[in-house]
């Protein structure tokens, strides 16, 4: 469903990603882990068509993204780590624009709409100006704006940033349940969100992949490294994986 193929992006001298590369299978959820500048936003805006890669290239439900890149457009829904919102509309106003652009009118439009206010939990939000929302609720218009044409894929930055603890279930919840029809790929820096969400994952440092798989296949990772512990958390295989490793003694 999502093929990234020897991705770089530079930026004169810095290199933000070096030939990564890896795929997420149809209703798979991938999570996309890394320190900061790890390259992981890099990596999503490039497979959005926001950034135009240095080389290589990225494959969305069949379409290359750079010969492509309208009908790769089409399959993907984007939440970036700041939700793209209209500060001075309401929360249906600024819905209702985007269904339009994203080309939804009449009977469809309306039931996409009814869908957000439920999946989405803005229903109470529903006539507010989005300027009097607070961060949590932004959000989740951000979410809902991803959402609003039904696509195949869901790239999401940060999905639940600024959410309180009830919020973030219910975006676990969510995200779990449109796996069983849609591919997602989303970032955190939160591993107790991926150990929760997540089918596979990606390590990012660097601007390079340190390791990828399921939980269980970067776990055996690790100790094959030399790590003795048989029950690793995520946390430990993610430390053990960016830890730098041991040389032996220089002798002068």
């Amino acid at each position: 469903m999502i093929e990234v193929e020897k991705l770089s992006m530079r930026y004169g001298h810095f290199t933000a990603l070096n030939e990564i590369s890896f795929q997420v299978r149809e209703k798979e959820i991938l999570g996309l882990l890394g320190p900061n500048g790890a390259g992981k936003t890099t990596a999503m805006r490039i497979m959005t068509t926001y950034l135009h890669p240095s080389s290589g290239t990225v494959r969305v439900n069949g379409a290359d993204i750079l010969k492509h890149p309208l009908e790769a457009r089409r399959s993907m829904g984007y939440l970036p780590e700041t939700a793209p919102l209209y500060l001075d509309m309401r929360t249906d106003e600024y819905l209702d624009f985007v269904g339009r652009a994203r080309g939804l009118q009449g009977s469809r439009l309306k039931e996409r709409l009814d869908w957000l206010q439920q999946a989405c939990e803005i229903k109470s939000v529903w006539k507010h100006n989005l300027s009097e929302l607070s961060k949590g609720f932004r959000q989740r218009v951000g979410l809902a704006q991803a959402l609003i044409h039904d696509p195949k894929v869901l790239i999401l930055d940060e999905p639940t940033s600024g959410l309180d603890p009830l919020q973030i279930m219910g975006i676990r919840d969510l995200v779990r349940d449109l796996a069983k029809e849609k591919t997602i790929i989303f970032s955190t820096h939160i591993l107790s969100e991926v150990e929760a969400m997540a089918d596979r994952i990606v390590i990012l440092n660097e601007g390079r992949i340190v390791a990828q798989g399921s939980r269980e296949e970067l776990a055996q990772k690790v100790r094959e490294q030399g790590e003795a512990r048989p029950a690793l958390t995520l946390e430990d295989i993610f430390i053990a994986l960016l830890r730098p490793k041991k040389t032996g003694a220089v002798h002068v």
